[in-house]
Formats: C-alpha cells, structure tokens, sequence
C-alpha cells in the first residue's frame, strides 16, 4: 500500500474494541426496575393523601368492631308481681304499732300479709337502719328487689337455709315510713323494663 496508508516500520494500526452490549442490557433494566419502585411509592403516597387510606382504616375499624359485639345476654325470668309476694312485718322498735300500720299500707300496695308482730330476739332493738328484708336464698333476685322498691333504704339479707318464699320486713330505729308511693311506683315499673346496661351497647 503506498501513499499514506502505507505501514511503515512496525507499527500497525490499533483497531476499536468492540462495546459491550450486554452491560448496557443489564443497566437498562436496573433502570426501568428503579423508576417502577419509584412510581409504586408515589402511587401509594398519592393514596394517603387522597383519604383512600382512611376509608380502609374504617372498613378494618368497622369489621373489628362487628367481631367484638357481645351477644346479648338471656333474658332472666319476669319478677313477681306484689300480689303475688307474702310479707310477713316485725317490728324491732320501741314504737308501738308500726308493724301494722306498715302492713296495711303495704296491703293497699299490693302486697299479700303474713305474720304481723314484734321481731325475734336477734333483731329486737338491734336493728339500727330503716330496716332489714330477710328472705331464703332465691328471693335475692326474684321478691326482695320488688319489696325493697318500698323501702329502699333498707339492707337486704339471704338466709340459705331458710324453708318456703316468705319474705321479712323488720322495722329498724331510723324507719319513718314506706317510701312514697309515687316513687315506689316508678320504681317498680324501672325493675319491670331495666334499661340495656353498658356492655350491651355498641359505640361502632
């Protein structure tokens, strides 16, 4: 070869390494990876914002809540009726004629008497409140919360060994008479229809 392509002395033209494709592949793809985690994160912080976070926190709230509502509880048996209790009225006093006044009051209430008379020797001028209702162990929960809408100050007692359903109105020191029959009423009625107790009402 002659003019000045022609190779003189021992140097030869160098020629280009050829590129390397498959680095350039690898990058490309790390770049596309990079700019989807980018646009994935946007989205979800697009979503917070725009209160689609807020509605599935309230969807899990509201799921939550219906999981924790607490069945509501048996229905007990209806209370007697005052017609269909038997009184019996002690007096524990000093006063005479307490225990009958208070029985006929209680007769024209509603209440069926018993015996009427003077309490036994352990509540004879032992009993220091308005007074006591002693019944047997079932009537904590079925005759002693109806008479004790009479007299609601009064202490009530259980006695476990005690035979029949009678129940025992022992007049104490600090009774001055049968509560109001107004109030009485209205008592009785709130035992009839008691109001859902906290527990059984769902705030969700």
């Amino acid at each position: 070869m002659g003019g000045r392509y022609r190779i003189r002395g021992n140097k030869y033209p160098r020629m280009r390494r050829p590129r390397r494709r498959g680095r350039l592949v690898v990058l490309a793809v790390a770049s596309v990876a990079v700019l989807g985690m980018l646009g994935w994160g946007t989205l979800q912080l697009i979503d917070v914002f725009t209160g689609n976070g807020r509605k599935a926190s309230a969807v899990g709230a509201k799921a939550d809540c219906e999981s924790k509502v607490t069945p509501s509880a048996p229905a007990t048996a209806p209370l007697p009726e005052p017609g269909g209790i038997t009184v019996n009225v002690f007096n524990a006093t000093t006063r005479s004629g307490l225990a009958k006044q208070t029985a006929d009051e209680l007769k024209k209430r509603g209440f069926k008497i018993g015996d009427v008379g003077n309490a036994a020797k352990e509540f004879d001028k032992k009993v220091k409140g308005t007074g006591i209702l002693l019944g047997p162990g079932a009537s904590e929960t079925t005759s002693l919360p109806v008479l004790a809408t009479q007299l609601t100050a009064a202490e009530r007692r259980t006695d476990a060994a005690r035979k029949g359903k009678d129940v025992d109105l022992i007049i104490g020191t600090a009774f001055k008479g049968l509560t109001k029959k107004a109030d009485a009423d209205k008592a009785l009625a709130a035992l009839a229809k008691p109001e859902p107790t906290s527990t059984d009402k769902q705030t969700c």
